[in-house]
């Protein structure tokens, strides 16, 4: 839908010129979102379909849609499927996601196919250290290897952020030793926290905050959502929408039934760090 709009000149003479338009209707123009979108994919769609083409949107951070704006996504892509268009959607998201698509419509799980993107294997993690490295050069001390996978688990982004400061503070000049990570450590934690860690949870309400600090004082996790509640001496219906509101949020996520976990490694850590206090 084109909406109605104005288009003004001023002339030389200090005069004006106006020009309306009135709105031209079309399609997906009801205000009803579920509609709207779903007749906009099928669009979409039908016009590649036609130009024996494919249509692709990538999405990152899909949990933070809110329910009903996943929900509309899904309903079009359900309209999509069932007509059979060359139309996907890939996204990406924290380990809470297929549990907040199944809550903003019950079929997700046979719409989607969930794919779990983990922690990187030692191997995999060694290797992510070594290349750049070996590109310029400089060769990594398996103790220094062991020291970093340690830390982050093997995390990527953590991976990066160890790497970029272990190279930049090591004495080298063609290795980066165990030392040279034990350096680098305090910088590294420095800027996770400043940046990766703080920006999810500036905003974490005092209830939210207090879950957090049980948690984290039981330990990494994952943990029994009642032993979180009793560490809060309250019970778990008590405790419920708080624990909702963080996974709603991306900062825990429930692996399984009565369980609630931080969604990253090391953000235990960062709580008893920051929150603790």
């Amino acid at each position: 839908m084109l909406r109605a709009f104005r288009i003004r000149w001023q002339l030389p003479d200090g005069g004006e010129v106006d020009l309306d338009f009135d709105p031209v209707a079309g399609t997906a123009d009801s205000g009803i979102l579920d509609a709207d979108l779903a007749a906009l994919l099928v669009e979409l769609g039908e016009v590649a379909a036609a130009d024996r083409r494919g249509v692709l949107f990538t999405i990152d951070e899909v949990q933070y849609l809110s329910k009903d704006n996943l929900g509309a996504l899904i309903i079009g892509l359900h309209r999509v499927s069932q007509e059979q268009l060359p139309f996907l959607v890939a996204g990406g998201g924290l380990p809470s996601l297929p549990g907040l698509a199944g809550e903003a419509k019950s079929y997700a799980a046979r719409l989607f196919d969930f794919r779990v993107i983990d922690s990187l294997s030692e191997e995999e993690s060694a290797l992510a250290l070594r290349e750049p490295a070996e590109a310029e050069g400089v060769a990594w001390d398996q103790a220094a290897i062991d020291r970093v996978l340690e830390l982050t688990e093997g995390y990527p982004y953590f991976l990066q952020e160890f790497g970029k400061q272990a190279w930049d503070v090591a004495t080298g000049p063609e290795r980066i030793a165990r030392a040279d990570v034990d350096a680098a450590v305090p910088i590294a934690l420095a800027e996770l926290d400043a940046g990766f860690f703080r920006v999810r949870v500036d905003r974490t309400p005092d209830a939210e905050r207090a879950y957090l600090r049980a948690m984290a004082a039981l330990g990494p996790g994952p943990h029994a959502s009642g032993e979180v509640a009793a560490a809060l001496g309250r019970t778990t219906t008590q405790v419920g929408p708080t624990r909702d509101s963080l996974i709603k949020r991306g900062l825990c996520y429930s692996p399984r039934w009565g369980q609630i976990g931080f969604t990253v490694p090391m953000f235990d850590q960062y709580v008893r760090r920051s929150l603790g206090r």
